[in-house]
């Protein structure tokens, strides 16, 4: 919903540029963005918020019908879903428009507690930029720590659903005389939960991999070259967040690319599609991948959001650091290239 509202607010400044009637409605979702993210780590020692700072991780919280909560210490996509609400604004943008910035300093400066535990909206950046974003930059570098570390969520193929960990520390809750288990599983469920579909433990989904590395581009955007972390974590390997989001990129690549044995990770050990000439080099687009060894698992034609690894592809071989950089989001759009009535691109692969 932070992201969302982020998007909202985006496509509100873009129209309020033609058409002020719109500010409004840019200021609205900048206060829906703030009051959402300050609700995951309100000021004060709290135990039914998201955020643990013991951890420096997020959590899911279930609360009890006596009105207590709880933690689930559960290392899963949710604690990285926060890193994906990041936007970016330009000078340019907040000057078009200077009573949505005049009005949100306003805002900020009323409630800082509502900004006291997230990114600062107002602090400048690289080129002054101004950074939307849950994460400030203590928080950022903990979950990173996490994301990048290949015991935890870094897959040779990307980044896992639920972290490699839980493959030796299961996580175990107790209610209602029952025990409910979560285990990393890097494949299919092992029960029978939403009717055995419960995949979110452990395989690697194209399209929150796509959020993660749009969410560390805009972080670059903003950040630049001064901001790096090891990758992967322990390796004593410092990147720039750019290197960063190409490095998970070239990883999703992997999937389908073939190997040094000339075998394509997405065929797994099915050797018709992995020797047979006529079915070898016609790749599928599965739904989700194995978290460990990249065959491709669930519906074998999700092009619909697997096929967005081509895009990541195309961008990280178009567009430079140092384009990225200094043109930030424009960078991205002009490697969006007009396609030719009647013909389809292609991404050799």
């Amino acid at each position: 919903m932070a992201l969302y509202s982020q998007n909202m607010l985006e496509i509100a400044l873009e129209l309020a540029a033609h058409d002020h009637n719109y500010a409004d409605m840019a200021l609205k979702f900048f206060q829906h963005f703030v009051w959402i993210a300050s609700a995951m780590d309100r000021v004060g020692d709290n135990q039914d918020e998201m955020w643990d700072e013991e951890d420096g991780f997020f959590y899911d919280v279930l609360r009890q019908p006596d009105g207590s909560a709880q933690r689930l210490k559960v290392r899963s996509m949710v604690g990285l879903l926060p890193l994906c609400a990041t936007t970016v604004l330009t000078p340019e943008t907040l000057e078009a428009i200077p009573e949505v910035r005049a009005l949100s300093r306003w805002f900020v400066e009323k409630r800082p507690e509502l900004v006291a535990n997230i990114h600062h909206p107002g602090l400048p950046g690289y080129k002054d930029r101004r950074l939307l974003a849950i994460l400030d930059e203590k928080k950022l570098r903990r979950v990173l720590s996490y994301l990048l570390d290949e015991n935890e969520f870094l897959s040779p193929f990307g980044i896992r659903s639920l972290s490699r960990y839980h493959a030796g520390h299961p996580f175990v809750f107790h209610a209602g005389g029952q025990d409910h288990r979560v285990d990393y599983l890097p494949a299919e469920s092992n029960t029978g939960m939403f009717g055995g579909n419960s995949n979110w433990r452990g395989p690697v989904w194209m399209p929150v991999n796509a959020l993660i590395i749009r969410a560390l581009l805009n972080f670059y955007i903003y950040y630049g070259n001064d901001f790096t972390v090891e990758c992967p974590t322990g390796s004593g390997k410092l990147k720039t967040l750019y290197q960063i989001a190409g490095e998970i990129t070239n990883r999703l690549s992997n999937i389908f690319l073939r190997d040094d044995k000339g075998q394509r990770p997405v065929y797994g050990g099915s050797t018709k599609f992995q020797d047979d000439p006529h079915w070898r080099d016609h790749v599928l687009f599965y739904e989700y991948f194995h978290g460990d060894n990249g065959a491709g698992l669930g519906a074998s034609h999700q092009t619909g959001w697997t096929g967005v690894v081509a895009g990541l592809m195309h961008l990280f071989a178009s567009v430079d650091a140092a384009t990225i950089l200094e043109r930030g989001r424009r960078a991205v759009i002009l490697t969006r290239q007009p396609r030719k009535q009647g013909v389809r691109p292609r991404v050799k692969v």
